[in-house]
């Protein structure tokens, strides 16, 4: 079996979240930028991969068309741990991490999905067997800045039945509301972005413990300060970081440092499957819960079940609580009274509607 095509298909979906969309990103965020990678073959079967795309969306396709493209046609598609080094290593002049591990994790996933479909399986059941027929989902919002509008929104969350809440709030009156709202038993966590100090975040710690944060996510600049967040695990919640780590080999320098309770791979970042694979591999040695990133709505949302369906201790799906104009696939399994199905069809489950993708590509 040979590769025959490659396309990459950029997409912009509008959505709105109740909000003013500012504060997550360096310009207002009200569009879902995407970057998927079609991967066909000589026999017909097609792959599907996403990268990380959200604000960057041009350099990761600049990255797949001229750097990755040219090494892919002509390969054998089911030789993904061949193809994942010599991408990899041909590539590494140009940056290990960040953009060019965002390009990998599409070429990565597509080719998981070729693989499960030639085998007629979900990829679930080609790393190994279901091991769970649906997740728990969590309620993941934008940052708002507004005690109010959290206020609000987590009560509708919790009558929707997700039992964990998930803020990106910088200030403290929206985590108060937030526990305020709902009351002492549904979980809420927050992640920050980096926007604290950690003089600030120290001085934090004891109104974290009194709302009883269940996790602390990404509190300090920079992220990669592994022995910093060491500092700050059991002052109060958890610690939990990962979504902006690439490779597992970034993850097993995490992880030796001991920097998290939690360590949060996002597979559209991290270089696809095959990296996530090796990362929940150092977490169950390391006896470190993993709970995957998930704020997107492509084949890695796709992907990410996938994963979880697969693993022994699957934990919890984050879901972004945002309206989307539409979605790619015509039947994307949603959170319904906080639980989420997992897909049973070959490889990711579902290919992408092909009429949303012409209506809303770049």
């Amino acid at each position: 079996m040979q590769i025959a095509k490659v396309d990459i298909i950029r997409l912009k979906i509008p959505f709105s979240d109740g909000g003013k969309g500012e504060g997550l990103f360096p310009t207002t965020w009200n569009e879902l930028d995407f970057v998927l990678l079609k991967i066909t073959t000589e026999c017909g079967l097609t792959g599907w991969g996403e990268a990380f795309a959200y604000f960057c969306a041009e350099s990761v396709e600049a990255v797949l068309r001229r750097s990755f493209l040219p090494l892919l046609e002509g390969c054998n598609p089911l030789d993904i741990e061949g193809i994942r080094r010599d991408l990899q290593q041909k590539t590494h002049i140009i940056g290990r991490y960040g953009i060019t591990t965002f390009a990998l994790s599409a070429v990565d996933m597509a080719l998981w999905d070729i693989k499960a479909k030639s085998e007629n399986c979900s990829i679930a059941t080609l790393l190994g067997g279901r091991k769970c027929d649906e997740v728990e989902a969590y309620a993941s919002f934008v940052r708002y800045g507004d005690a109010d509008l959290i206020a609000r929104l987590s009560t509708d969350a919790v009558e929707q039945g997700y039992q964990t809440i998930k803020l990106h709030e910088i200030t403290t009156p929206e985590l108060i509301a937030c526990r305020a709202a709902v009351g002492p038993d549904i979980k809420i966590t927050d992640d920050v972005n980096c926007n604290w100090s950690l003089s600030h975040t120290q001085e934090t710690m004891e109104l974290l413990r009194e709302i009883d944060l269940h996790w602390l996510e990404e509190p300090i600049f920079p992220p990669e300060d592994f022995k910093t967040l060491r500092s700050l695990r059991g002052q109060g919640p958890l610690i939990a970081t990962g979504e902006n780590a690439c490779t597992h080999w970034q993850f097993r320098h995490m992880i030796e440092e001991q920097a998290a309770d939690i360590v949060q791979p996002s597979i559209t970042k991290v270089g696809g499957i095959s990296e996530y694979r090796d990362i929940e591999t150092l977490c169950t040695e390391a006896n470190v819960t993993l709970v995957a990133h998930s704020p997107y709505f492509g084949p890695g949302y796709l992907a990410t079940l996938q994963m979880m369906a697969a693993s022994p201790n699957p934990t919890i799906f984050e879901y972004l609580m945002i309206e989307r104009q539409a979605s790619i696939y015509q039947s994307l399994p949603e959170p319904e009274a906080g639980k989420i199905q997992i897909p049973e069809g070959p490889g990711l489950g579902f290919d992408p509607d092909l009429e949303v993708l012409e209506r809303y590509k770049v």
